[in-house]
């Protein structure tokens, strides 16, 4: 029960912290979201790591590190997907990948569940593609990219679950705080090295468009605008808004995996697109058709049953 209600309440934080993501990378780069994110993610596990603790040991330091390469990817593509949306249907994909990949990983290294758990899991998948394909006239479709981008995005965070999971159990905070720290640092190298790739851009002579040149001062049609402050100010705020939130998540997942199998939180975890498909019905005014609604209450019914396994 400890594990089931970790789980379920870690996926409803998730699924807050990747509506947050979403809505600031409609205003800013999602590789500076991801970045930001990271940063003040960072921050507040720094702040509760003297009171939560954990063991600075090889393998806690290697897979925290590692898994920051992980969640850099897998984070950046959620974000950039989500912006593009339909949140409702591409946070469901998401969430059906990174289920598979750990639980396949968790079953191939002994995880065991009572048959009610495998029927559990079943069934959860079901309820996942439910909520995630609508076949009904008037539900909005994704486009080829963002399904791909979801995918590789549920791949990467099945990698990140695993290599968190592999971690000792006295390091406490420690993966965490290397995971961000790694995250971080890679997101904002990348975020620089885009930054002064445009500039470079800019700087050089434009070809002349009718007979005048853009270096003149007249932009071409294609010319992009500046991104207005105020726009910023509100993605940045978003976005370290997402870290902290997501960070609570990842200690929620952290404490899940310490308690129980690695396989099962995978499947509760999963259950994070209801955060996501909530907040935007209620904030964006997203449509939530019948059939995701069945899928939403098939996914509870699935966490229910795995709770007994």
């Amino acid at each position: 029960m400890l594990t089931a209600g970790l789980g379920l309440i870690g996926a409803l934080i998730f699924g807050s912290a990747d509506f947050l993501g979403g809505l600031a990378a409609r205003r800013m780069s999602s590789m500076l979201v991801t970045a930001v994110a990271a940063a003040s993610g960072l921050a507040a596990l720094l702040l509760a790591l003297p009171f939560v603790g954990g063991v600075w040991s090889p393998q806690a330091v290697f897979w925290g590190a590692l898994s920051g390469v992980s969640g850099a990817i897998a984070i950046s593509l959620l974000y950039a997907c989500l912006a593009i949306g339909p949140m409702s249907i591409l946070s469901p994909l998401t969430a059906v990948v990174s289920a598979v990949v750990p639980m396949a990983a968790g079953l191939a290294g002994g995880d065991r569940l009572a048959p009610i758990g495998y029927w559990a899991l079943g069934l959860a998948l079901v309820a996942v593609v439910l909520v995630g394909f609508v076949p009904e006239k008037g539900a909005v479709r994704p486009s080829t990219v963002g399904v791909l981008m979801a995918l590789g995005s549920g791949a990467m965070i099945g990698g990140f679950m695993i290599m968190i999971d592999l971690t000792p159990d006295d390091s406490g905070l420690v993966p965490l705080v290397l995971n961000r720290a790694v995250n971080g640092t890679i997101m904002f190298v990348l975020v620089g090295v885009l930054a002064l790739t445009g500039l470079r851009r800019r700087r050089m002579p434009a070809v002349p468009a009718t007979g005048r040149s853009r270096a003149a001062g007249t932009p071409g049609p294609r010319a992009a605008l500046p991104l207005r402050r105020p726009t910023l100010l509100v993605g940045l705020r978003l976005a370290a808004a997402c870290g902290v939130v997501d960070v609570t998540a990842n200690f929620l997942l952290l404490l899940g995996m310490r308690a129980g199998d690695l396989s099962v939180m995978s499947v509760l975890t999963a259950m994070y697109p209801a955060g996501t498909i909530l907040l935007a019905a209620v904030v964006l005014r997203e449509r939530i058709a019948p059939v995701q609604w069945l899928g939403l209450a098939l996914a509870l019914a699935a966490a229910g049953m795995l709770a007994a396994a």
